[in-house]
């Protein structure tokens, strides 16, 4: 890994993080939509990101960073949420300088419309990025593959259901299985949520535990094909909030 480089927006990116202190990591909860956020920052030059920030604990992940001495850069978002209002919009205010970041794909508002394969800088740091299939969900690896932060992709002994925002049952199998699973077993995965109180796996464990993703592919799309669960209480206000990056302008 030390020797090998990142290509982002012209500039190549060394991967190599050196010998100095580990990355800061935050997770928090937001109790309502049962939303992981997590904030990652570089302990040297104090730049930092933010993923999946919800509008309700916005103020509280913003007085962090400041208590914490840090430089928000970005408010990432892993999908356009169905189940919560992003509070990238929010941050953009609270924070002067933060962007917002999404996926291309996902068709909402953003400061920066990220890629598969792109790379997210942050001090010595980097988050990469690859995209399974949970409606338009991009996962970010941090560069030294220590760390996987899954959105709604993959969960903890689960995954994000594909029956609705270009979600694909067979996408998010391969998906996974070619850009997650072959990251090394010891890589920490973190996903966006969790309902019965876990808070981290591994790639080891979710690759022989999943009940669903140990599964063939054509028996975990019967699987998402017959969950039949009802849509998202808020996805309503969720998703026309949320292609406006939680407002992306707040009004004056």
């Amino acid at each position: 890994m030390a020797g090998s480089v990142l290509k982002i927006a012209g500039r190549r990116l060394s991967q190599h993080t050196g010998s100095g202190a580990p990355v800061l990591l935050r997770q928090m909860f937001e109790p309502k939509s049962c939303t992981y956020t997590y904030l990652l920052g570089d302990r040297e030059s104090r730049e930092a990101v933010l993923i999946d920030p919800v509008l309700e604990t916005a103020q509280r992940d913003a007085q962090l960073v400041k208590e914490l001495g840090l430089r928000l850069l970005y408010a990432v978002n892993t999908h356009c949420h169905a189940d919560h209002i992003t509070g990238s919009g929010l941050l953009r205010s609270l924070l002067p300088g933060c962007q917002s970041v999404i996926s291309r794909l996902s068709g909402a508002q953003a400061d920066w419309h990220i890629e598969d394969g792109d790379s997210i800088q942050f001090g010595r740091f980097a988050l990469e990025t690859a995209s399974p299939g949970h409606t338009g969900c991009v996962t970010f690896v941090l560069n030294d593959h220590s760390m996987a932060f899954t959105g709604d992709a993959l969960l903890i002994r689960g995954c994000g259901r594909t029956d609705f925002q270009q979600g694909c049952a067979k996408t998010l199998y391969h998906s996974v299985h070619e850009k997650i699973f072959t990251l090394p077993g010891n890589c920490l995965i973190y996903p966006a949520h969790d309902y019965h109180g876990l808070t981290v796996s591994t790639v080891e464990e979710e690759r022989t535990l999943n009940p669903r993703l140990t599964l063939s592919c054509e028996e975990f799309v019967k699987v998402m094909d017959k969950l039949n669960l009802p849509k998202p209480q808020q996805i309503d206000f969720a998703v026309p909030a949320n292609m406006r990056c939680g407002i992306q302008t707040p009004p004056s």
